[in-house]
């Protein structure tokens, strides 16, 4: 199962979380300080809010969450063969998460993450 993820910067969480959890008629997946996902079936997304990090309403990254590390693989390969710069993260904390991930960055350097999520995290880490 893959979905698209995007992740928004948010001035306060605790409204963000009630709009999009009536948006999307939801509730989080995940809530620690200053952060909250939700696991969206319909359509499949995972919406992540980060409050605090920038102006709020504005994009913090994107991404697409995917079943396994050899997914990742797969995609690096698939993206450096395409000619693209790729960043590759093993097993970091990211978003009260340990993912496996590679990035890359638009044009515009809007930076994309294919990732995998390989156990919960006590910390929020910088993610991008």
């Amino acid at each position: 199962m893959s979905r698209v993820q995007l992740a928004l910067n948010v001035s306060d969480l605790d409204a963000a979380v009630e709009f999009y959890g009536k948006l999307f008629r939801a509730e989080p997946a995940k809530r620690r300080p200053g952060y909250a996902n939700f696991a969206i079936d319909e359509p499949p997304l995972k919406l992540v809010l980060i409050e605090g990090e920038a102006s709020g309403g504005s994009l913090n990254h994107l991404g697409v969450e995917v079943a396994s590390t050899g997914d990742v693989r797969e995609a690096t390969d698939r993206l450096a063969a395409a000619g693209l710069a790729t960043r590759t993260e093993d097993e970091v904390a990211c978003c009260y998460a340990v993912q496996d991930k590679v990035w890359v960055r638009d044009p515009d350097g809007t930076p994309w993450e294919v990732y995998t999520v390989l156990a919960d995290s006590p910390v929020m880490s910088e993610c991008c």
